[in-house]
C-alpha cells in the first residue's frame, strides 16, 4: 500500500476478504446505482474498512484518495446513500451497490457524475455526440 492508503486491519469478514482483488494501494473501484431505475451515479474507491463499514451500516463508505480519510456519503452534503445491495464482480475486483440515492450523487451537485460529458450519445448511429 502507497501513504494515500489505510494500513489497518478491518473487521471486514475474512471470507470476503480473501476474495477482493484490490489494487496495488489496497483499494477496490465501487460503483454507486439507484437501485429501483438502474441509473448509473458515481464512482468510489473502497479498501476493506470502508466496504465493512457499508455492509455493516447501511450507508455508503468510501476512502477519499485524495484527502486520505474515510467519507460517509452525505455527512456533509446531506445527500445520502442508503444501500440496498452490495455485489462482487465476476472477477472481484470492482464493487456495485445498489442504492437510495437522497439529493445529488455528484460533488458538483448533479443527480449523477456521468451527464456532463456524454462522449457518445447513440451507439447505434457510430456518431460521437459532440457531432449530432
Amino acid at each position: 500500500m502507497t501513504s494515500s492508503t489505510p494500513r489497518r486491519p478491518s473487521p471486514l469478514d475474512p471470507g470476503i476478504a480473501a476474495r477482493l482483488k484490490r489494487s496495488a494501494d489496497g483499494l477496490l473501484p465501487a460503483i454507486a446505482q439507484q437501485y429501483d431505475t438502474g441509473e448509473v451515479l458515481m464512482l468510489g474507491w473502497m479498501d476493506d474498512e470502508a466496504l465493512h463499514r457499508t455492509l455493516t451500516t447501511g450507508r455508503c463508505t468510501y476512502w477519499s484518495r485524495s484527502r486520505r480519510e474515510y467519507w460517509v456519503k452525505g455527512d456533509t452534503s446531506g445527500h445520502f446513500q442508503w444501500v440496498k445491495s452490495v455485489a462482487l464482480d465476476c472477477d472481484a475486483d470492482t464493487v456495485l451497490v445498489k442504492v437510495d440515492q437522497v439529493g445529488a450523487a455528484c460533488h458538483t451537485g448533479a443527480r449523477t457524475c456521468f451527464d456532463a460529458d456524454v462522449l457518445v450519445k447513440d451507439a447505434d448511429s457510430g456518431v460521437p455526440a459532440a457531432d449530432q
